[in-house]
């Protein structure tokens, strides 16, 4: 059989390196004598990268795609802007209507958070093109139901958080063949439950939409946003995709393979 175009370990890595290279912000041109020094490139590409996470990756997800927020790479904002000329206004003067603090950050600053969302913007544009929407389902199952069902159930821990019959059942009938294996590798959409203890001993609980060294927001369960100073408080998180993250580095090809034939079982 063939293999999927784009392996999920693979891609990561594949992200990762194209980071790397083209840059979080820098698929720009290259100086006219194409001499401008890699190593300053390196770093000017993992300094954005930081920015970026740092500053967003608690509510946009580490890599822009969706958290407790919004996925910013496929932002109409992001798409239109121009070295942060749109990024820019949002990220200093907030959206308080939908629990988004502001940051006062220098120009440099805002220029790297845009550079990094337009590269990884691209980077998913690239791979969306090279990948049809509706790849077919026989060429993506090249790995083992069995072996996914005793992966599942076993040595990957599934289902600690998953069940075949509550939350995954008729998985296979709720996402096309190429998302439901991309969603194995990259969940998103879901937010950290929050448990604040104030000073005073009142325990208050929501969903995380802000967090950074400093301060941390949450939405409780009223739709109300409160925000603390992290000092001040005693904070529980309980992250859902932590398990996820966490694996990251543990998947391999053939365990990607096995998982999504075996969730492809459960129509």
């Amino acid at each position: 059989m063939n293999a999927p175009p784009l392996s999920m370990t693979k891609v990561a890595v594949s992200l990762a390196a194209l980071t790397l290279v083209v840059g979080c912000g820098c698929l720009r041109a290259q100086d006219p004598d194409g001499i401008r020094d890699q190593q300053a490139i390196t770093a000017g590409n993992l300094r954005a990268q930081k920015t970026f996470q740092q500053t967003c990756g608690f509510c946009h997800g580490p890599d822009g795609r969706g958290a407790s927020g919004p996925d910013l790479i496929r932002s109409s904002l992001v798409s239109h802007d121009v070295n942060g000329n749109l990024i820019g206004p949002v990220v200093r003067n907030g959206r308080p209507e939908k629990g988004m603090p502001a940051f006062q950050l220098p120009d440099a600053e805002i220029r790297q958070i845009a550079d990094f969302l337009h590269a990884e913007a691209r980077v998913a544009y690239s791979i969306a093109q090279r990948q049809p929407e509706d790849y077919p389902l026989d060429k993506l199952l090249v790995g083992s139901a069995d072996a996914g069902k005793a992966y599942f159930n076993g040595e990957g821990r599934c289902t600690q958080c998953h069940s075949p019959t509550g939350d995954f059942a008729h998985i296979a009938s709720k996402y096309k063949p190429i998302d439901l294996q991309t969603r194995i590798a990259f969940p998103s959409g879901v937010a950290p439950n929050v448990t604040v203890t104030d000073s005073s001993g009142k325990i208050i609980r929501g969903e995380q939409i802000h967090s950074d060294e400093f301060l941390l927001s949450l939405r409780d369960r009223n739709g109300w946003v409160h925000t603390w100073n992290r000092s001040t408080v005693k904070i529980e998180i309980r992250d859902p995709l932590a398990a996820h993250v966490a694996f990251l580095s543990k998947y391999t090809d053939k365990n990607i393979h096995d998982l999504f034939a075996y969730l492809e079982t459960l129509k």
